[in-house]
């Protein structure tokens, strides 16, 4: 059991004084993992290396999701690791999957969190590496993983990196066959499934009509549900992804039968590929409200 002054173990029993109630008095930072999840054992060190530097400036609470299902249902997790930032007993934002330190900390400074000895600093400064790493272009990143590979060929989490990088570069065919190669240790973690499904949704569109004639469809028809699919994909591939779960929504609403369930099956697909918790846990409730 983990439990220093700033980090600690949290079960059903102890939730509401640990982390609800706390969260009154400083952020409370959720990491709901498992001991089966390879990506978990990454981001913890880096979780708990930042809850003791930070020094109280957030508190670090660990529920094993697979003991606590309870909370993790609560909570709408549905991959590892989750994690989810908390204030005044409400979730403010998280994210999943396993981050680089430099991600972490961004996030924290997102919401005004910053360590106990550098809170009244001054932003860094461009000669600082961790923006550099952060301002990295689609091919920048992709080339310093490719040099990576060829220094460390032999390291299999590389692959996924690269599959990752392809896909931001806009490589899809080059980041499918990556997938595709991948080692089965690799080929169920979370980021793989998640770029499974972004492919799905870029295959989905190819050859598919530009936004503005989309638009013409749905206003001269409004039962054109193929057109309606479409243009919640463009909407999710474009960044916009409020407004793809509204689209699809609507279209489970108004034909939830259409086309084999479809609207059912792209909004499970979203939830996978939208990093933003918070939007995906009403989402889902919005969704089964429909459903049952």
């Amino acid at each position: 059991m983990t439990h220093t002054t700033h980090v600690l173990d949290v079960t059903q029993d102890n939730f509401e004084t640990e982390v609800l109630l706390a969260s009154n008095q400083q952020p409370v930072l959720i990491d709901f993992w498992a001991d089966w999840c390879a990506p978990c054992r990454q981001l913890k060190p880096i979780l708990e290396k930042l809850a003791g530097e930070y020094a109280g400036a957030f508190r670090l609470v660990k529920i094993n999701a697979d003991q606590e299902a309870t909370l993790a249902s609560m909570f709408g997790v549905r991959s590892l690791p989750t994690v989810l930032l908390l204030k005044d007993g409400k979730p403010l934002d998280g994210f999943m999957g396993a981050r680089p330190e430099s991600e972490v900390r961004k996030f924290l400074a997102d919401h005004g969190i910053q360590p106990d000895n550098t809170a009244d600093e001054q932003p860094p400064t461009p000669t600082d590496p961790t923006p550099a790493v952060n301002s990295e272009s689609p091919s920048e990143a992709l080339s310093r993983i490719e040099k990576a590979i060829e220094a460390e060929p032999d390291k299999a989490e590389l692959k996924l990196d690269l599959a990752t990088a392809q896909m931001n570069a806009g490589q899809t065919e080059a980041a499918a066959t990556t997938l595709d190669t991948l080692p089965t240790s690799l080929a169920h973690d979370d980021r793989a499934q998640r770029l499974r499904k972004q492919l799905e949704f870029v295959s989905a569109l190819a050859g598919a009509p530009d936004a503005t004639i989309l638009e013409q469809r749905i206003v001269a028809n409004s039962k054109d549900f193929e057109a309606r699919d479409l243009r919640a994909i463009r909407r999710l591939l474009d960044g916009q992804p409020e407004l793809a779960i509204e689209d699809y929504l609507a279209l489970l609403a108004e034909a939830r039968g259409w086309n084999d369930g479809l609207a059912k099956k792209r909004l499970l697909a979203l939830f996978t590929v939208v990093d933003d918790v918070p939007l995906v846990t009403k989402a889902r409730q919005r969704m089964a409200s429909l459903l049952f």
